[in-house]
C-alpha cells in the first residue's frame, strides 16, 4: 500500500504511464545509452484519489542490485 506524501490518503497502485502516439511507452534502464541491456522494466504509477498526486515507482527493485 502506497500512502500519498501530500495528504496521507491510500493511493491507487498499478496504473501505467504511456507516451501518446507511442505503442511502447517508457522503459527504465540502469544504463543511459543501452537499448536492451540494463532494463529494469516499465515504470508503474500510483495516483492519489483525493489530491491527484502521482508517484512513479519500479515494481522489481531486485534488478537494481
Amino acid at each position: 500500500m502506497r500512502e500519498c506524501i501530500r495528504c496521507g490518503e491510500q493511493m491507487k497502485e498499478g496504473c501505467a504511464i504511456r507516451v501518446e502516439g507511442s505503442a511502447t511507452g517508457i522503459i527504465m534502464s540502469t544504463k543511459e545509452n543501452a537499448m536492451f541491456s540494463g532494463r529494469i522494466g516499465y515504470p508503474k504509477v500510483a495516483i492519489c484519489p483525493k489530491c491527484g498526486e502521482v508517484s512513479i515507482y519500479v515494481e522489481n527493485v531486485e534488478k537494481l542490485k
